[in-house]
């Protein structure tokens, strides 16, 4: 094997040991090192093969990755397979989807900060610590988000293959 092919080989592993440790399969990380660094677009069948898992694994995984905004479904002319590619900007669409599940969690939280007893003081200084903090960290990965966009908007990436 070629050093830029390990090289290569070691990202996507490496991409897949960081997805485990944030909690996400393994082969999704792998997949998202895998477009990285291919861009796409790829086939399911071909997934699985470069990855060496199944085709089953790398649909499941693919649509867990679509779902996130990182890959997109696409079509080769001619050919009936599934095909993927990765999302343009797709950190920016990670970043959206997190801000998302906050707000659904700081909806959650002032929903209990109303409903119980005033008099629990323990849990509604944890609801509003709680509370507090992921308000915060929204704005500030919105202001992430708006930083982010107007750099890429500012300088396109630059293309290798």
């Amino acid at each position: 094997m070629s050093e830029s092919n390990q090289a290569v080989s070691a990202f996507i592993e490496r991409m897949g040991l960081a997805a485990q440790s944030d909690g996400m399969p393994r082969i999704a990380g792998r997949m998202l090192g895998y477009f990285i660094i291919h861009g796409g677009p790829a086939s399911l069948a071909a997934l699985a093969d470069s990855l060496q898992v199944s085709r089953a694994s790398v649909s499941t995984n693919a649509r867990i990755l679509r779902n996130l905004g990182v890959l997109e479904a696409t079509a080769v002319p001619g050919d009936r397979q599934d095909y993927y590619q990765l999302a343009e900007r797709h950190y920016l669409r990670l970043l959206e989807g997190y801000v998302e599940r906050m707000g659904t969690m700081s909806t959650s939280l002032a929903q209990a900060e109303r409903e119980l007893p005033a008099d629990w003081d323990d849990a509604q200084a944890r609801l509003a610590d709680m509370h507090h903090f992921i308000d915060n960290a929204r704005d500030n990965i919105r202001e992430l988000i708006e930083r982010l966009a107007q750099r890429a908007d500012e300088k396109p990436p630059q293309g290798r293959s």
